[in-house]
């Protein structure tokens, strides 16, 4: 793991800062928080109007003097005092009187794979300024690993795809640790855009900027898959005249659209298992592919990653809260590492 098990387990507060969703898991209590990583501020006053989910529902509907702000941007904190006073309404006061009941406060967050120092110490600056006396950081891979119930701490190869907003981390895990990884900076987000650019320039048609995942609201049924709708009735926004207007959208050509941001993803896949022992390799050819994150849901992307890739394409039960809660199962001692002290003590 990349911090001891032990320093962990004294944790009280596991916090996963996502560029879409904030999770927040309690020692004991469980899942306290699951909400979007956004907030309203008056620009005039300073005040935070809303966090959460209200906050996201006025994206694009808000007057000039309300600015609606994203301050976590691929996992990383960009708005150090925006991510603390998000985090404190999101919260509650009861949940924060219970939490500074703790003599000295320790919490978990997850990092991304390989991510800078700066961004590393933006993290624990946010969770500090709620009052952590400790901050542990746990790579999001391990810890969404852990949460799907895959056996990474045992000497056998495991493959997991974090399928984010903005980001998507790709590794092969052995014996507790990241064997080789990947982080790419292709997301949810830019599969969305490129449904939305495809419409644009296609139908010259633009899609409301409310139209959350605009792919499950295009696709229905079998979604992306060859199996699923032919075409799909698209209502929005015409280019030219600015009037509603809806058109039919040939599915085949959707699919066609996001294989461009989908090439990234398949050569990031090419690179983990090229620099993968080949021992290693063999296992994952039964295993396959574990996907977790919220992007993981996308209809028809594990159908097209497995034609591409000709492996097993998994999703994990609840995908999207993977990380958070294989953060709680390291804070309970819900996981035991590999022992070796026994070959140790035999010499």
């Amino acid at each position: 793991m990349t911090v001891s098990l032990e320093q962990l387990r004294r944790c009280h507060v596991a916090v996963d800062l996502g560029a879409a969703r904030t999770r927040v898991f309690v020692k004991g209590v469980g899942l306290v928080v699951d909400e979007p990583s956004v907030a309203a501020v008056n620009t005039r006053t300073g005040a935070l109007i809303a966090v959460g989910e209200l906050a996201e529902k006025m994206t694009g509907r808000t007057p000039g003097y309300i600015r609606v702000a994203r301050p976590v941007s691929g996992g990383t904190v960009v708005d150090i005092d925006m991510a603390q006073r998000m985090l404190r309404h999101l919260l509650g006061e009861k949940l924060r009187r219970q939490l500074r009941r703790k003599p000295r406060l320790r919490a978990a967050a997850s990092t991304p794979h390989d991510s800078d120092p700066l961004a590393q110490r933006a993290t624990v600056e946010t969770l500090v300024g709620l009052g952590a006396r400790r901050v542990e950081l746990v790579d999001t891979l391990i810890a969404a690993a852990v949460g799907c119930g895959l056996p990474v701490e045992q000497p056998s190869a495991t493959m997991i795809m974090v399928c984010g907003a903005a980001t998507t981390q790709i590794a092969v895990l052995s014996l507790g640790s990241i064997v080789t990884a990947t982080r790419i900076p292709i997301g949810g987000n830019a599969i969305d855009n490129a449904v939305i650019q495809h419409l644009r320039h296609r139908h010259e048609l633009m899609l409301p900027s409310q139209s959350v995942r605009p792919l499950q609201l295009a696709l229905h049924g079998n979604g992306l898959t060859p199996q699923g709708p032919a075409s799909t009735e698209i209502h929005g926004r015409d280019v030219a005249t600015g009037l509603a207007r809806s058109v039919r959208v040939d599915t085949a050509a959707v699919r066609e659209a996001i294989h461009t941001p989908l090439t990234s993803v398949l050569d990031g896949i090419g690179k983990v298992l090229r620099d993968c022992p080949p021992d290693l390799v063999a296992d994952l050819v039964d295993r396959g592919i574990m996907m977790v994150g919220g992007s993981a849901l996308l209809p028809g992307l594990d159908q097209m990653l497995h034609d591409a890739t000709g492996m097993t394409v998994s999703i994990a039960e609840r995908p999207d809260t993977c990380t958070v809660q294989g953060l709680g199962a390291m804070l309970e001692g819900r996981i035991q590492p590999l022992d070796l002290d026994s070959l140790a003590t035999a010499d």
